[in-house]
């Protein structure tokens, strides 16, 4: 696993067996200026556009607080912990006072991520969206699979926010996709990502499930995505955009998610949920 705490404490590395499993886009810019393309940025507070900073808000461009560097736990366990306060830079954007905590939590085959978003004002309510805008490195994106989302509903990105109800057992992607699956199950499998093997992505008080790949034309308008590239990642998202999150004065929210990789003969094994 390998964090960067100069744009948003994301990870842009995670090695099962000496594999990467996450993209990362040879264009991407580390300066710390902008996002990181590829990795695992922290999408906070706001999903999208936003009038009053920058898209998917400031989270993932703002320096986070290492407040305890990767260390090996008696467990075997490697834990790292971040956390983010309110500052002038983004009070200029969003006026309210919040800290987050963010743990980060390394396994033989998963890695596991576990947030909490506090309220500290007395008389103040804030709304807010998040999400971990996972990206995967994948051989091929057009033979993956994604289970879980049969049934659920879906604002289509591509076709102007139009509202549809997913009709298949199994997503494959073969087009431009962009698409905020809402009241998804805790858990998706994906398959056939690197060397052919399964994922197992759980998540815990996400709700919404983002599917995005830019495909060949929107790869072209992206300045820091190689046009070559798309077939080689997949995002699939865990997170809480398609309504806010209210937090009350005083109050906190939390939320995790778990990638695993699958190894044959370990299907049927899940991870224990770390609440």
């Amino acid at each position: 696993m390998s964090l960067t705490n100069q744009s948003g404490a994301t990870v842009v590395s995670w090695r099962v067996n000496n594999q990467e499993q996450l993209f990362v886009s040879k264009l991407a810019s580390f300066d710390g200026k902008k996002a990181i393309r590829g990795g695992i940025p922290f999408v906070f507070p706001q999903f999208g556009p936003w009038p009053f900073g920058p898209q998917h808000g400031f989270g993932r461009i703002t320096q986070w607080t290492l407040e305890r560097s990767p260390e090996r736990l008696c467990n075997g366990d490697v834990e790292a912990l971040f956390s983010l306060m309110d500052t002038d830079f983004t009070r200029s954007m969003w006026n309210f006072p919040f800290r987050i905590t963010y743990r980060l939590i390394l396994r033989e085959k998963e890695l596991h991520f576990h947030i909490g978003v506090f309220n500290p004002s007395k008389d103040l309510t804030f709304s807010f969206n998040l999400l971990l805008h996972t990206y995967l490195k994948v051989p091929d994106v057009r033979r993956c699979q994604i289970t879980g989302l049969h049934g659920c509903t879906f604002i289509d990105k591509t076709r102007d926010g139009a509202v549809y109800q997913e009709g298949r057992e199994i997503v494959a992607i073969n087009e431009w996709t962009d698409r905020v699956y809402q009241h998804t199950p805790h858990e998706h499998i994906i398959t056939n990502v690197v060397s052919g093997r399964k994922m197992r992505l759980q998540k815990y008080n996400f709700p919404d499930t983002v599917i995005w790949n830019p495909w060949v034309e929107q790869a072209r308008e992206i300045s820091d995505f190689g046009d070559d590239e798309y077939p080689n990642m997949l995002c699939v998202e865990a997170g809480h955009v398609s309504s806010p999150v209210i937090l009350l004065p005083g109050t906190a929210f939390e939320a995790s998610q778990i990638l695993q990789i699958i190894i044959e003969g370990n299907v049927s094994r899940k991870s224990k949920r770390n609440r």
